[in-house]
């Protein structure tokens, strides 16, 4: 998709304003360069017009501040007016690298505190911007979407405290249940699939693959990402299967109940490279327990392909996974962050989605339809026949 093909005619929602938290920095530096840079070599016939006007611009980054207080309290802090503009905040909940102090020891940013640093931000913005989007790549307690028991709500609490703040969007990528989004039934949400990506990334560092359903296959490690592997294997005309995780509901380790062995349903895996997608990677031993139980069935090379690497047990796992045959490749996205022990393993493949948000911010800027953002087949389609074409 060439992006000038798109229609942008249309009037701007309001001045453009990126505020890229600290947690999001890296990322939001990549998308403001993509913005400057097709917002000044985008003919416009209408740019002398007062409703464009400020529409290119060196940065369209507006800084803000979280600083904290002795105790770890903080405030929220914008740098420059934000009256009138279209404002996307991103954040990025998983960032642990990032240190505040609390009477003088050091603390890791958890979850709840990006979360908080989100909202004071909202709150200097005080709702004098025409519009908020929030985009929050991994949503925040998305695991905690569901009650089992005398459980907490936690992420839709969280979305109805955001659009109770005046936030009109919220933008995710590959939320972990998206019927979440019935917390708020009359805002904006989306639920973004970074599939697209995660195969040009494949194709790119990988050149001799047969994609075919004789030499390739598509697995879900569990019953609740079928629809993702179904998409994937139907995109790019493949077969899929699934595990199940029978558990033990006789106990309760670590707030779940402990798996008991992964059963496969699908058809045979042998000689095949395989392809098993997920949301995340979270200690990463559920990817290595399937990838185990495909080499049983003779399966070929493994893919383990995730949105968010998260690597919370670290990757020394992984390291000796790859060293024994188990698993051929990772391939997971920038959205979260990544340490740089991760991106120097030799087996990694990084997504960048800098681009893709660029684009989807561009689109939602000028009030376009981002349909065919969120629904990338052609795009696929056209990647994987040339894929073939030059191999």
């Amino acid at each position: 998709m060439q992006h000038d093909e798109r229609n942008l005619e249309t009037i701007p929602a309001g001045a453009l304003g990126l505020i890229a938290l600290e947690s999001c920095r890296e990322i939001g530096e990549k998308v403001d360069k993509y913005l400057v840079k097709w917002r000044y070599t985008r003919e416009h016939e209408h740019e002398d017009n007062i409703v464009f006007k400020g529409y290119q611009r060196d940065t369209y980054t507006i800084g803000v501040t979280t600083p904290r207080f002795g105790t770890g309290e903080a405030k929220g802090t914008i740098e420059e007016s934000v009256r009138g503009y279209d404002l996307f905040i991103m954040v990025d909940v998983t960032n642990y690298s990032l240190t505040y102090t609390v009477s003088g020891y050091p603390n890791h940013m958890s979850p709840d505190d990006h979360y908080q640093d989100l909202k004071r931000v909202i709150s200097a913005v005080g709702g004098k911007a025409r519009r908020i989007t929030v985009i929050m790549p991994f949503l925040y307690e998305s695991r905690q979407h569901k009650r089992t028991g005398r459980d907490s709500l936690d992420c839709a609490m969280a979305l109805q405290e955001l659009t109770a703040m005046g936030v009109d969007n919220i933008i995710t990528f590959d939320a972990h249940d998206p019927r979440v989004q019935n917390a708020i039934p009359l805002k904006g949400f989306e639920t973004v699939q970074p599939s697209y990506q995660f195969i040009k990334s494949i194709l790119g560092h990988v050149d001799d693959l047969k994609i075919d359903s004789n030499h390739m296959m598509v697995i879900s490690p569990d019953e609740g990402g079928t629809n993702r592997a179904v998409y994937l294997a139907n995109v790019l005309g493949l077969d899929m299967g699934m595990f199940y995780k029978r558990r033990d509901y006789s106990k309760i380790v670590d707030g779940r109940n402990p798996i008991v062995a992964h059963e496969f349903l699908g058809s045979s895996v042998e000689n095949k490279d395989v392809i098993i997608i997920d949301d995340m990677i979270s200690s990463g031993d559920s990817m290595i327990d399937v990838a185990t139980e495909l080499k049983k069935r003779k399966a070929g090379r493994i893919f383990v392909v995730a949105t968010f690497g998260l690597f919370t047990n670290g990757l020394n796992k992984f390291d000796k996974a790859v060293a024994d045959g188990l698993i051929y490749r990772v391939v997971t996205t920038n959205l979260t962050y990544q340490t740089p022990e991760l991106l120097s393993k030799d087996y990694y493949i990084n997504c960048d989605m800098s681009k893709y948000i660029a684009y989807i911010i561009d689109t939602l800027n000028h009030d376009t339809s981002i349909s065919d953002l969120l629904n990338p087949y052609e795009r696929i389609e056209s990647l994987v026949k040339k894929y073939k074409e030059s191999h």
